[in-house]
């Protein structure tokens, strides 16, 4: 069979031979043992009901070795022939070509150039979740192969549970991540109902088919790294052998060190994972492999001398790395970590003093001892930035959970009030009051085409429009405007595509709107070849509920509610989105966080335009009307703006109460 006929196939009539794991690709770390002998029983049930009963006997077997062996069951015999990426849209079997859109982004989450654990559907993070297993890919293809414009299809945690009448101006998809009753959302409750197969993490961007690889968070790194340097007073070429110390290279976190190189300083990134480093080697993302301290201290010294801008990735443990520049005197200007520390005792995190393929066995076999050299490092890693940070390093949370990690393990990490981090999250210092509270944040498109003919087209739109608006703009926005603008001009040189043709950069309501407006009028009159598929990250003005990063610098108390993201979802849903998506967890990790996402497909047609302009605009409003009852004065000086623009918009303001009206009350 073809491609096309495959997909129409779904679950093969014909039982496929049994595939083994390509050895040469990553794979996710084996899972905890977590289920008696009975709930094994529930797991294997779960599985063989995607399967006629003919072939119940050979592969109730088969998964139950997965099972015993991965800790999960992910059906690889069923894994396609087929190669994995992101096709042009033309090329996808259907009846509604926006259900191809769709197929062409859950095929680029996971590329194997893009997704971290590929034939295990983890697109990044360590657990981030595309599907759970290979039948619910199969079905799910198919399910948007048939599809016409007045069905939509509901994915749970993974699971195509169908497709349902609806209408045109549905979304085609709703999909929903580990959307667990409150009580039973703990880490613990995850292994266990994730081995059972009944949910899912899917991270941010992974579970709602929005992924676009590393290039998503190189822009947000590069905005956040250049604004921390700026806080040290280093602009421009100023930060030229300047270093910035991180961790982790896996996944979304292999943006730092290209991030690194735009601002233009050095980066030392530390990676466990060799095969990680390579990959990121190989695709562009980090410029020189360094695989012992001595080398990497001589190397960084001649960095620092000739004023180099250069990325260097130690394979080995950001721990060491850090004891070793403060015995030698190396000057740390920025410090952060983005290691995957929502999921610190399952892969994304790894202890010093033990091997990555060691630390793989214990982490499977003595997960109790495990979890205790995890805490220990971790002590031993906020240490040596205590250090460091006396000696002037600026260290930031770059909202992976590191400081609540490392505070549930007892580091020093509290602030004097025995509350609050000492170390701020870069949401607090930089992205919250610069970008989010202004309506600015990860605005994403992909070209359905595949050419990088159209690509071109569109970053010249988004650069024009952007131009356009920064001439009226007010000053409060202006450099956020510039920083993009920069940021598109040198997007193509540094080559930033892996996988789908694709783009980002962080734009507000007006800019996002205003471009999404162009791409489809240029679909329209033939300038574009294809649709354009619009997206963003979560991590974004509303999307996204997470009291340790997007909403860190919410401090009326509402910053543990999750009404924003809710909300969010339900009214892009009728708004105009193509598909919606809601996940628990993602980045901070399950239990920590709510995320809420969306896609569209602009087709040129005067419903895209209408869409286009009504869900953009509530999408970035939600949250800046949020922010600014929380007495966010950046927010408060967002929405009156907006409002003064959009007479429609009526939104509920906060009246300020002076301190000492309670202070006098309450001493």
């Amino acid at each position: 069979m073809n491609f096309k006929e495959q997909i129409l196939n779904g679950i093969p009539s014909v039982l496929p031979n049994k595939k083994i794991r390509d050895s040469k690709l990553s794979h996710a770390p084996v899972r905890k043992a977590v289920l008696n002998e009975t709930e094994k029983k529930l797991s294997l049930r779960n599985a063989l009901r995607y399967f006629p009963q003919q072939w119940h006997s050979e592969l109730a077997a088969e998964f139950l070795e997965e099972l015993n062996s991965l800790g999960h069951i992910y059906m690889y015999r069923f894994m396609p022939d087929y190669e994995m990426y992101a096709r042009p849209i033309e090329e996808y079997p259907c009846n509604c070509k926006h259900a191809a859109a769709i197929m062409l982004m859950i095929q680029n989450n996971l590329d194997p150039a893009i997704a971290q654990h590929p034939q295990e559907l983890i697109t990044y993070g360590g657990n981030g979740s595309v599907f759970q297993n290979w039948a619910q890919y199969l079905i799910a293809m198919q399910y948007l192969a048939i599809m016409t414009d007045e069905q939509t299809l509901n994915i749970y945690s993974g699971h195509p549970q169908g497709l349902f009448p609806s209408s045109a101006a549905a979304p085609r998809v709703v999909v929903s991540n580990g959307m667990m009753i409150p009580n039973y959302s703990s880490p613990s409750d995850l292994e266990k109902f994730s081995a059972l197969g009944v949910t899912q993490y899917g991270q941010m961007t992974a579970g709602s088919y929005m992924y676009i690889g590393p290039q998503g968070i190189v822009h947000g790194t590069a905005i956040t790294l250049m604004n921390a340097f700026r806080k040290k007073g280093f602009y421009g070429s100023a930060v030229a052998g300047k270093i910035f110390l991180t961790a982790g290279l896996g996944g979304m976190s292999g943006a730092q060190t290209k991030a690194g190189n735009i601002v233009g300083c050095i980066t030392v990134c530390a990676e466990v994972n060799p095969q990680a480093a390579e990959k990121r080697k190989q695709q562009g993302w980090v410029d020189e492999l360094v695989d012992n301290l001595e080398a990497l201290v001589s190397r960084v010294l001649l960095a620092q001398s000739n004023k180099e801008t250069v990325s260097i990735a130690y394979i080995g443990n950001v721990v060491d790395v850090w004891e070793t520049f403060y015995q030698k005197n190396i000057e740390v200007t920025i410090g952060s970590d983005q290691t995957s520390l929502h999921n610190p005792f399952s892969g994304g995190y790894y202890p010093t003093g033990i091997s990555y393929a060691d630390a793989n066995i214990m982490m499977a076999e003595d997960a109790a001892n495990f979890k205790v050299l995890v805490q220990q490092s971790l002590k031993q890693q906020a240490k040596s930035i205590g250090e460091h940070s006396k000696r002037g390093t600026y260290f930031f949370d770059y909202g992976n959970a590191f400081l609540l990690e490392c505070s549930r393990a007892g580091a020093d990490v509290l602030a004097p009030n025995k509350v609050d981090f000492k170390y701020p999250s870069y949401v607090e210092d930089i992205l919250g009051p610069m970008c989010f509270d202004y309506g600015f944040g990860p605005f994403r498109w992909v070209c359905a085409s595949g050419k990088s003919e159209d690509l071109e087209i569109t970053d010249q739109i988004a650069r024009d429009v952007m131009e356009e608006i920064k001439v009226n703009a007010p000053v409060e926005i202006q450099q956020q405007l510039q920083d993009n603008i920069n940021w598109i001009i040198g997007a193509a040189e540094n080559k930033l595509v892996v996988g789908s043709k694709s783009r980002i950069l962080y734009a507000d309501a007006e800019g996002r709107a205003k471009i999404a407006s162009r791409f489809n009028d240029a679909i329209k009159n033939g300038q574009l070849s294809a649709a354009v598929i619009l997206g963003r990250d979560h991590h974004d003005v509303s999307g996204t509920d997470s009291p340790f990063r997007e909403t860190s610098n919410i401090y009326d108390g509402s910053r543990f509610t999750a009404d924003m993201a809710i909300q969010n979802v339900i009214g892009d849903s009728f708004r105009g989105a193509t598909w919606v998506s809601i996940h628990n967890g993602g980045g901070v990790g399950w239990g920590e966080v709510i995320n809420g996402g969306f896609g569209m497909v602009l087709d040129g047609t005067a419903q895209a335009a209408a869409k286009l302009k009504n869900m953009l605009f509530f999408d970035v409003n939600n949250g800046i009307a949020r922010r600014s009852w929380a007495r966010n004065k950046e927010a408060r000086f967002a929405i009156e703006r907006e409002m003064e623009r959009t007479p429609t918009l009526r939104v509920t303001l906060p009246n300020l109460v002076e301190d000492a009206v309670i202070d006098q009350l309450i001493k």
